[in-house]
């Protein structure tokens, strides 16, 4: 499913965990890193190296959170931007193809499924994601 992305990454030295970061930060710029942290069912060491990658790379910059200092708040540079939107691109590509011959129902079902593999204690967080990415147009590429 995801074998043009890894091709891409393959092409800068990064991997899934770099996509992973990329794609959940581009859906809601200004995401804190302790929420990435939990979204990504990680540790903090694990990001830190995924993130110090990313920054050294410019795809990611880190601001200081507004009311809370200790806050690091993450957002994709332009060309993070770039990345991500060629990444999903890629998975898009693919994902529509499935879908087209899957058909409608079974489009949905899936989703279903997805949806009852999250953790029921971080499904409020991924439900605001969402509504986040719907509200700012975040998550929405051009149709295929």
């Amino acid at each position: 499913m995801i074998r043009g992305a890894d091709n891409i990454l393959d092409t800068r030295k990064l991997g899934r965990a770099h996509h992973r970061a990329l794609y959940f930060i581009a859906r809601q710029p200004g995401l804190a890193v302790s929420d990435l942290i939990r979204l990504l069912a990680i540790t903090k060491q694990s990001l830190s190296r995924v993130l110090a990658d990313l920054v050294r790379l410019g795809l990611v910059e880190q601001k200081v959170g507004t009311l809370d200092r200790r806050q690091r708040l993450l957002q994709l540079t332009e060309n993070g931007r770039n990345l991500e939107a060629e990444l999903f691109d890629a998975l898009r590509e693919r994902m529509a193809g499935a879908y087209a011959a899957a058909g409608q129902q079974a489009v949905g079902g899936f989703w279903s499924v997805l949806s009852g593999l999250i953790p029921p204690a971080d499904r409020a967080m991924v439900e605001e994601l969402d509504r986040f990415a719907r509200h700012t147009g975040a998550g929405e590429r051009k149709a295929p």
